[in-house]
């Protein structure tokens, strides 16, 4: 049977795979709502709404970027404290 230890370890690993997931699915929502008011914008470049919306939106994509790379960087220390195999692995 695994080890407290191995046990504790793989809820961190898939803690850590579903993070980011959800901070994948996360940033392409922020694209998408980016696209949307860049398009705005395009027929309201003055707008100073749009403007606020985009400097938020950018805001978040660059939060969410860090909670990725945070995510992967604790992936990749799971995988090799626990060297867990390639097949493992690629289910991120």
């Amino acid at each position: 049977p695994p080890k407290p230890n191995q046990i504790m370890n793989n809820s961190s690993f898939k803690l850590y795979q579903s993070q980011y997931k959800k901070a994948k699915e996360t940033l392409d929502m922020l694209k998408m709502q980016k696209d949307e008011i860049d398009f705005k914008l395009q027929s309201n470049p003055i707008c100073s709404d749009l403007h606020k919306a985009l400097r938020m939106v950018n805001l978040d994509i660059k939060i969410t970027l860090n909670e990725i790379e945070h995510a992967e960087s604790n992936i990749k220390a799971c995988q090799l404290k626990n060297n867990f195999s390639d097949t493992e692995s690629q289910s991120v």
